[in-house]
């Protein structure tokens, strides 16, 4: 699948394993790492997680699973998943001797109570809908029992469903929102919402010897420029980024040897789109969407915003994967486009539709750009700026036209099966997890194929099927792959390119944008 991490422009080798050519790592030091927006909380069971809140929260709470070098799930907490019954039946050994940073102990109850809550929180309920039961065999040991097979299920574990938090935030959901607790490297210290999040070295921490840092400081920095100054001005170690200014500037700075690029490729990179409600509203119309599709010049993006740096996305993976499947995406047609506008009106009247973005100047950058191009076609489109968690939760209650949207990083395409199938579209005003809304029985179909079986060949199949009916629905307007995604650091920042998971594989470090395992990074000195 390609899902790797390549590090371009380091200015030395981009390994970062253990006594590996970037030295030996040395205990010690603060991390202060520059994000572009704030979380919605960082309870897994109640609270949406964007890729923000996977950075921040992923330092202190730790899943069942994690994703390897290749986009293949591999042990974390659990210390094997095995299946049976043509994997509608799953059993989860857990590994021993690991604790919360409260002193509770990780055992089966704890990780059955916590499938159990996920089960049932009206957030992820539609997630694990499969899931019909949970039952403690022994002390580490639960089985899962399905209804249906699902042979990507541990895929789903290395996500926020997968996540393990004690009975204490288990049993106090809304101070677990506020101050994370888990098995991670680095434990909860402070959260100043829209400011900062600071966790620290995690004495109890089940990996020996690690992490190395002694302390962790997200920063919140919504402006990209004011962020790209304050790396420079070394009041940041590192940052996230998606802006080809960053990766133009600062990778012929890496050339220097003056900082590192890593850039995310593969089922990694995230996809830049515009999602639309397809429940309510004049996008509720095919032709509507439509127009827009055709009307959005996905090149134009590419040259006036990217330097040319990406390439157009006609879907949620890019050709690189093996997943991918082309054809049937509608074409850049003002013409078309404008007549389309014209008979919706000579029925409905005018399209005044309202388009969402978050504050972060790119995303802004690319509502202005599509703002003039659907306005071209005849779409009168109003730009309303909303902070990441309120953009999220009119996202899930479907408070929205049209949004500025980043998505589709799952290693496996089944991770994006609740966000696409008609079962989790919920009418207005409810949450749904599906939050386009999309309900076509024939991309149903296609993704129940694909999560049933465990032949390739046939899931390929359904995967080519998904895409062509998204480029027929529509309920996504797609722009371009992100391959800008990238994490800008010091030269002294290492251990980000590539580590051992617990099993001895290669980790897959770079996660969408900005979120990626944090206790092998390590400052020389």
């Amino acid at each position: 699948m390609g899902a790797t991490l390549t590090a371009a422009c380091t200015g030395g080798s981009p390994a970062g394993t253990a006594n590996g050519p970037e030295g030996s790592p040395v205990p010690g030091g603060r991390l202060v790492y520059g994000l572009s927006a704030d979380a919605n909380g960082f309870n897994p069971v109640r609270d949406s997680f964007s890729p923000q809140t996977y950075a921040m929260a992923g330092s202190v709470i730790e899943a069942l699973t994690v994703i390897d070098a290749q986009g293949n799930w591999r042990p974390l907490l659990a210390e094997s998943i095995e299946p049976a019954e043509n994997a509608a039946q799953w059993t989860i050994k857990i590994r021993k001797g690991v604790v919360f940073s409260t002193g509770e102990a990780l055992d089966a109850q704890v990780v059955k109570a916590n499938l159990e809550a996920q089960k049932t929180s009206p957030l992820t309920a539609a997630v694990l809908a499969p899931m019909r039961g949970v039952e403690v065999l022994d002390d580490h040991t639960v089985q899962v029992h399905l209804n249906q097979p699902w042979g990507a299920f541990p895929n789903v574990l290395a996500t926020q469903v997968g996540m393990i938090i004690p009975p204490s935030a288990l049993a106090d959901p809304a101070t677990a929102s506020r101050r994370p607790v888990g098995t991670g490297p680095f434990v909860f210290v402070s959260y100043a919402p829209d400011n900062r999040f600071v966790v620290r070295k995690n004495p109890r921490y089940w990996q020996k010897g690690l992490p190395y840092l002694d302390q962790i400081e997200f920063r919140i920095l919504p402006d990209f420029q004011t962020k790209a100054q304050t790396l420079e001005s070394g009041q940041l170690n590192a940052m996230a980024t998606q802006r080809d200014n960053d990766i133009t500037k600062f990778g012929a700075l890496a050339e220097q040897g003056q900082y590192r690029v890593y850039k995310a490729a593969g089922m990694t990179v995230p996809e830049l789109a515009f999602m639309l409600n397809t429940a309510a509203g004049p996008t509720a119309d095919l032709r509507v969407r439509q127009a827009l599709a055709h009307a959005t010049d996905r090149n134009a993006f590419i040259k006036t915003l990217r330097s040319g740096l990406t390439k157009p996305a006609d879907g949620p993976w890019s050709p690189d994967s093996k997943w991918y499947a082309p054809g049937g995406y509608p074409a850049y047609d003002l013409g078309r486009a404008k007549a389309l506008v014209a008979e919706y009106e000579r029925d409905k009247g005018p399209i005044r539709l309202e388009l969402l973005s978050v504050p972060d100047q790119s995303s802004m950058q690319n509502a202005e750009l599509v703002q003039d191009m659907w306005g071209k076609a005849g779409v009168e489109v109003t730009i309303r700026q909303a902070e990441q968690a309120d953009l999220i939760q009119r996202a899930l209650t479907g408070a929205y036209g049209a949004i500025v949207w980043t998505q589709f990083t799952a290693a496996d395409p089944d991770g994006e099966y609740s966000w696409l199938h008609s079962r989790f579209a919920r009418p207005a005003g409810q949450i749904s997890i599906n939050m386009s809304r999309v309900n076509d029985p024939q991309l149903d179909a296609a993704l129940e194929q694909g999560r049933r079986s465990l032949d390739e060949a046939t899931r390929k199949k359904a995967y080519a099927t998904v895409q062509q009916r998204l480029r027929a629905t529509l309920p996504f307007i797609w722009v371009d792959h992100l391959s800008t995604t990238a994490i800008i650091t010091k030269p002294n920042v290492k251990g980000l390119a590539e580590y051992r998971l617990p099993d001895g594989s290669t980790g897959r470090p770079l996660i969408g944008s900005v979120a990626h395992r944090v206790e092998r990074i390590w400052i020389s000195r």
